[in-house]
C-alpha cells in the first residue's frame, strides 16, 4: 500500500522588504506545522521580501539569501521536518558585470541537508526585466523522505510541459511556491470576471493533477486587502483539493494518501502512455532510464 504523507501549506501577509519580520513569521508557522506532525512544510514564493525590485533595499536583501537558507537548514534539522522555504532571491554578477537575480526554490531534508533546488523557468511578464530564467535546463525530480518530488514556481503552473517533464522523471508530488495576486490579471481580463485569477488557480491545479496523475502542494501569499489571493492548497487527482485555505493567514496540515495516485494511474494510464517508444507528441522530453 502506498504511504500517507503529512504535509503543510503556509500562507501569510508577506511584508515588503521586511526580511527579518517575514522570516520570523515563517519560523512561527513552520514550528506549528512540525507540532502537528507535518513531514514537509511549504512556504510561498518571495516570502522574505515580496517582489519590489524598484526598492533598492530589495536587491540588498537578495544578497543576504544564503544566510537565511542556512538558518532554514538548521531549523529543519532541529524540528526533523522537510522544508521548501518558498523561494529565495539569489544575486550574482552577470557576464557583463550587471546584477543577475535568480528566483530559487530549495528542498531541505529533515536532517538539514539540501536535496535539490530549482530556478524559475517561466518568468511572469512583469518579472522579466529583473529575473533570469533557467532556460533550457531540464526539469528534474528528486528523491526525498516523502517520495519523489518535483518543484515548480508560480507561473510555471501555466505550462503543462513543465509537469510532463517532471512526471517523465518519476515525480509523484509537485511542490509550487507562489506569489499569485488578484491583480496578475489585467483590468481588461477582470472586466469579464473579477475573480479570474482564483478561477485560473482552482481549475488549473485540479486539471494538472488529473492529467499527470500527481499530487500538488501549492503555497501562496495571503492576508487582508486586495493584493493577496491566498488559496494555498493540497490537491490530488480523483478528489481535487483535500485541504484548501481562503485568504486567511496560517498553516494547514493534511494527510496525502499517495494510494490515490496509484488508483488514478491505473484508471487513466498517463504515465504508461508517456513511456511508449512511439509516443506521438514530438515536444515530449526524452529521459534516459
Amino acid at each position: 500500500m502506498a504511504p500517507t504523507r503529512r504535509v503543510a501549506v503556509i500562507q501569510w501577509h508577506i511584508k515588503e522588504v521586511a526580511i527579518e519580520e517575514n522570516y520570523a513569521a515563517a519560523c512561527k508557522y513552520i514550528r506549528e506545522a512540525a507540532a502537528e506532525g507535518a513531514e514537509l512544510a511549504v512556504l510561498p514564493e518571495y516570502h522574505l521580501s515580496a517582489f519590489v525590485p524598484s526598492d533598492p533595499r530589495w536587491a540588498v536583501q537578495a544578497g543576504e539569501s544564503a544566510k537565511f537558507l542556512a538558518r532554514y537548514q538548521a531549523l529543519a534539522k532541529e524540528l526533523k521536518i522537510c522544508l521548501v522555504p518558498g523561494t529565495i532571491i539569489e544575486k550574482e554578477q552577470g557576464p557583463d558585470g550587471s546584477e543577475l537575480f535568480w528566483n530559487t526554490a530549495y528542498f531541505i531534508s529533515n536532517d538539514g541537508s539540501i536535496l535539490g533546488f530549482y530556478r524559475k523557468k517561466n518568468i511572469w511578464h512583469p518579472e522579466r526585466s529583473t529575473l533570469a530564467s533557467s532556460g533550457l535546463d531540464r526539469h528534474v525530480a528528486i528523491d526525498t523522505p516523502i517520495g519523489r518530488v518535483g518543484m515548480l514556481i508560480c507561473w510555471d503552473l501555466a505550462f503543462p510541459e513543465a509537469f510532463r517533464e517532471l512526471i517523465a522523471d518519476g515525480a509523484d508530488i509537485v511542490v509550487i511556491p507562489t506569489f499569485w495576486t488578484p491583480h496578475d490579471a489585467s483590468l481588461e481580463a477582470r472586466s469579464f470576471n473579477p475573480d479570474v485569477e482564483a478561477l485560473f488557480l482552482d481549475s488549473t491545479l485540479t486539471a494538472r493533477c488529473f492529467e499527470n496523475t500527481c499530487g500538488i502542494i501549492f503555497a501562496n501569499g495571503a492576508g487582508p486587502g486586495e493584493n493577496f489571493l491566498g488559496l494555498s492548497q493540497v490537491t490530488m487527482p480523483l478528489v481535487g483539493p483535500i485541504a484548501k485555505m481562503g485568504n486567511e493567514e496560517g498553516v494547514r496540515v493534511v494527510d496525502m494518501d499517495l494510494g490515490i495516485l496509484d488508483v488514478a494511474e491505473r484508471n487513466y494510464k498517463v504515465r504508461q502512455d508517456l513511456k511508449k517508444d512511439d509516443w506521438h507528441y514530438v515536444y515530449r522530453h526524452t529521459v534516459n532510464q
